[in-house]
């Protein structure tokens, strides 16, 4: 056992364990489209760093403050299980669904099913090449949603990059008849203003109904004009998903000026993203709420008529946030999780430059009833290791752990890794466990790590952005309860009643 312990740059650990990463083979299946992946669609690349720098990481390596280039170390009460690396499709991985035996993997060129039958030993099923980033994806019954956020020739899984300045150019959402596992059909397409960067689903029984999240429109796109102040909605007939269309633009950020009524962003709030769209949202469809992470506003919304959103009440952090990205309602829906994206996903900002209060999660109650709720904020939370400088680090994509009368949370922080945490009490968070890799790089700041990091009947499933599909297992009194809660279905942004 290693035990990595040096108070200056990591903070007290959990007892840490280094593992082996297991690579396990992967098994190719369907191919049901076939096009050449596109590197229009790409993150950014490599960004050179000082020699100055490139020496702190090495002698931070060297002394056991970070981990060794791809060493795996975890917290005590979390076991690696297994890992997937990518296949035929060598684009970024990206977000996760799941449905019964199976999880659902986005790439920026497609998207990947396993069969998690063993998560020990996940198998490929299936590989679809389409390529158009990010990919985010979701499923509902026999039929899959893919985002398209990139310029494309065209709607077809064929399509190359293209301008968005052309009247021509595509962008939006893609559906897919999963029936057969084996062998998914592209079924319908739906264009959408300034594309879909993500999207989140609110399943009816007859049809079910997808907010699509977009942003950064430009006078120069045809297809993307500002004001972009709201979100695309689309229907969707359950038995007719080549019916699929948009029904409506409800307008979120009301207000005068050519980019409505959201945060202004710099130089008023120098630091701070300017509204306009929305990055995710994530419902509750028990409790007809939503909670929408809009760039420079975080919104608390009434989803009663889903064609209608109704905004209830939005705030903003002008000192601390830099860029709404993703929100996690707790259990009882008193409680609101939003992170902040800074630096976009490629920078290195779990540092001590940084501090713990910025690229971090902020924990908002919600107080009073009704059209008077209130999103009101409590604390910060932010993993307590250190990272490189050579290692993009963030707060990103996480879920709920379901224990009753706990708030419990699993969140991908990238190279940060996988770290579980506690928020029961509001304005006391704190960290139970944690699984991590190394820098990929320690000589340049190399994008890479923990996309979306979720809790699915037992486990947790990590789609690593580079090194692939990742299962992990805790082992803690504290979480525990959780393995008897089983679900059928789990698209994180589409929050189910653990306890109905």
């Amino acid at each position: 056992m290693t035990l990595l312990s040096n108070p200056r740059t990591r903070r007290r650990r959990l007892g840490i364990t280094t593992a082996a990463a297991g690579l396990l083979a992967a098994l190719l299946s369907a191919q049901p489209a076939v096009a050449t992946p596109d590197p229009g669609d790409s993150p950014p690349a490599e960004k050179k760093v000082s020699e100055s720098t490139r020496e702190d990481v090495r002698e931070a390596v060297r002394n056991g403050e970070i981990p060794g280039q791809d060493e795996t170390v975890h917290s005590a009460n979390i076991r690696h299980l297994a890992n997937i690396p990518k296949d035929v499709l060598p684009g970024t991985n990206s977000d996760l669904a799941f449905q019964g035996r199976y999880a659902f993997a986005g790439n920026y060129d497609g998207f990947r099913i396993f069969d998690i039958s063993n998560p020990k030993s996940p198998r490929t099923v299936a590989q679809v090449l389409c390529p158009g980033s990010q990919n985010d994806i979701s499923v509902s019954g026999d039929l899959l949603f893919l985002s398209t956020d990139s310029s494309r020739s065209d709607s077809s899984c064929n399509s190359t990059t293209q301008p968005a300045t052309e009247k021509s150019s595509w962008e939006g959402m893609k559906v897919f008849d999963i029936s057969d596992k084996r062998n998914p059909k592209y079924v319908a397409a739906v264009e959408t203003a300034c594309g879909s960067h993500t999207h989140t689903l609110v399943p009816e029984r007859r049809n079910v109904y997808i907010y699509v999240s977009s942003y950064s429109p430009n006078a120069a796109y045809p297809d993307c004009r500002p004001p972009h102040d709201g979100i695309s909605v689309i229907k969707v007939p359950r038995h007719a998903p080549e019916k699929a269309a948009v029904v409506g633009f409800p307008v979120l950020f009301p207000g005068e000026g050519a980019d409505g009524g959201g945060n202004p962003g710099g130089p008023v709030n120098p630091g701070v993203s300017k509204t306009t769209g929305c990055h995710d949202i994530t419902v509750l469809p028990s409790k007809d709420l939503a909670a929408g992470a809009c760039m420079g506003d975080g919104i608390l919304f009434s989803i009663e008529d889903p064609e209608h959103p109704k905004v209830i009440d939005q705030v903003q952090d002008n000192v601390n946030f830099a860029f709404w990205h993703s929100a996690t309602f707790n259990q009882k829906a008193n409680k609101v999780v939003f992170t902040d994206e800074l630096g976009g996903g490629g920078a290195a900002t779990c540092n001590a430059a940084v501090g713990p209060n910025r690229g971090a999660d902020g924990i908002y109650d919600i107080v009073g009833k009704g059209d008077k709720r209130q999103l009101v904020f409590r604390s910060y939370y932010k993993i307590p290791r250190h990272q490189a400088d050579t290692e993009n680090c963030v707060a990103h994509n996480g879920s709920l752990i379901p224990v009753k009368g706990k708030d419990l949370m699993v969140q991908a922080w990238y190279q940060g890794g996988v770290s579980v945490w506690d928020f029961t009490d509001s304005s006391r968070p704190h960290e139970i466990a944690y699984f991590e890799r190394g820098p990929i790089n320690t000589e340049r700041l190399t994008g890479g790590g923990s996309w979306s990091a979720y809790y699915y009947n037992g486990h947790i499933y990590s789609n690593d952005m580079v090194k692939g599909f990742d299962v992990l297992k805790i082992d803690d009194r504290r979480t525990d309860p959780a393995q008897r809660v089983r679900l059928g279905e789990l698209n994180v942004q589409t929050q189910p009643d653990y306890f109905d």
